[in-house]
């Protein structure tokens, strides 16, 4: 995992960018309308994305389609997944503690 990956999507507006490719292709504009940035900064943030492998590019005549690329994503996921665990072990522990105490809410209920 590279530190760079992080540093690429702390920036707001490529995230905002990575969020309007997650259905699928689109052209610079309409990622402007999306984005609500001017085309330049639209470019910019797509190019850095690009650099990053977060983005590929499919030209066609003049236009330039751009669609998220699975394999950062997939890294990514495999570095959080070593961390899943964690949080997964810990929500477990609270499931637990809450069924204990709703049981005894309705034990509780019960006897009342």
């Amino acid at each position: 995992m590279h530190d760079d990956i992080f540093l690429v999507l702390a920036d707001p507006t490529r995230r905002k960018v990575v969020e309007a490719l997650h259905d699928g292709e689109r052209q610079v504009n309409d990622l402007v309308e999306q984005v609500g940035i001017h085309q330049s900064g639209v470019s910019r943030h797509l190019r850095i994305l690009h650099e990053a492998g977060f983005v590929a590019m499919r030209p066609e005549g003049a236009r330039r389609f751009y669609r998220l690329a699975p394999e950062p994503f997939q890294e990514l996921d495999m570095w959080l997944a070593r961390y899943r665990r964690f949080w997964e072990a810990r929500l477990d522990r609270f499931g637990v503690a809450l069924g204990a105490r709703q049981s005894k809410r309705a034990d509780e209920g019960e006897q009342g």
